[in-house]
């Protein structure tokens, strides 16, 4: 689909450019906005169609390749659309090989699609609250590229989800990333972090990339210009030192190490 898609866009190119040459510029914003709309149509239709083949009622067995494309492909337009200009530093923390869990703050919903488009090679899916789960098209995709509704209101229900999820980082499905603060955060510094969210590591065995997002919030749009967005990686901590700390320990640690990170940043 993405390849038709494109080939879409080159041919549409082609005749732009030979309307522009000739001098015809109302054909040329009319084959514009046609190209426009036409891939739009044809993206979310295929994946609505997709969509209907994924059963969220039970785990999936295998990581579905066209849904992964897919919620790449929705994430990259949705920042498009935010005029988000996303950026990946500290890319040579993260672990060269295997899975990972991912922590991070958050601050608005712009995060996880910025992180899903910027950390494609990485195959990283989410764990989120039901309710983003539920989004037409979107989230059937996202179900089908690994991700995970948790319902923090009922403890066994989030227990389930953690050892689903410990469950694809073992059979190497993807890594996984959540968000300890457990909601959007849309004032200054840190919500109390879940220490529950850090189970997740223990079970599964795997490192804990400790990650910093800004640029998301409403402050930080700078009208037509958009907005630069930051993923940070601040440190990794190795399955063996994950698998030393108890919950609450690892909680407090990239509590801190976030907090004083964005302390540092708004300083500046």
């Amino acid at each position: 689909m993405l390849l038709v898609c494109i080939f879409i866009a080159i041919a549409a190119a082609a005749a732009l450019i030979f309307f522009l040459r000739t001098g015809m510029i109302w054909q040329s914003l009319v084959v514009a906005a046609a190209v426009y709309l036409g891939i739009h149509v044809l993206l979310i239709g295929f994946y609505a169609i997709v969509g209907l083949f994924v059963d969220t009622s039970k785990p999936i067995v295998r990581q579905s390749d066209i849904c992964r494309a897919g919620a790449w492909a929705i994430s990259t337009l949705g920042c498009f659309y935010a005029g988000a200009r996303v950026h990946l530093r500290g890319e040579e923390k993260l672990p060269q090989s295997g899975r990972f869990v991912m922590v991070s703050n958050h601050r608005s919903g712009i995060d996880p699609i910025a992180a899903m488009s910027a950390m494609r090679k990485y195959n990283v899916s989410f764990i989120s609250k039901p309710s983003n789960m539920q989004l037409p098209v979107l989230g059937r995709v996202a179900y089908g590229a690994g991700c995970l509704p948790i319902d923090r209101e009922n403890d066994r229900n989030a227990l389930r989800t953690i050892l689903q999820a410990a469950d694809y980082l073992r059979q190497g499905f993807c890594s996984m990333a959540i968000y300890p603060e457990g909601t959007r955060n849309r004032g200054e510094g840190l919500l109390p972090f879940h220490a529950g969210s850090f189970k997740l590591p223990q079970r599964a065995g795997v490192p804990l990339v400790i990650m910093a997002t800004t640029g998301t919030s409403r402050r930080d749009r700078r009208g037509l210009l958009g907005r630069n967005v930051e993923l940070t990686v601040l440190e990794t901590l190795d399955a063996e030192k994950v698998s030393s700390m108890t919950t609450a320990e690892l909680s407090a640690y990239a509590m801190d190490k976030i907090g004083s990170f964005l302390a540092q940043k708004e300083s500046a």
